[in-house]
């Protein structure tokens, strides 16, 4: 299934105590259940302002959907082309 990386503009994310993450949190997988098994979220960081967000999805307007019911911004989506480690410098 396709990867994918959100890129969410949420000003003020950075500074959220660990009671107002997990509600973001829990809203996500409601939404996700919501929708079935074709969404899965992966992992997200957090950075100041921005969260990116890792899923799996079949196409990108999947992904659209599930920020449209969750009420999160999803202002960068992009597709995962390849992986890349500190492997792919071995020979």
């Amino acid at each position: 299934m396709p990867k994918f990386v959100i890129e969410r503009d949420i000003p003020g994310l950075g500074n959220l105590d660990d009671a107002q993450i997990r509600e973001i949190s829990q809203k996500s997988v409601n939404v996700l259940r919501e929708m079935g098994p074709e969404i899965q979220w992966l992992q997200s960081y957090v950075t100041g302002d921005k969260l990116y967000c890792v899923y799996l999805a079949p196409d990108e307007d999947t992904v659209r959907e599930h920020a449209r019911r969750g009420g999160f911004p999803a202002n960068r989506i992009c597709a995962v082309r390849r992986m890349i480690d500190p492997t792919s410098a071995e020979a």
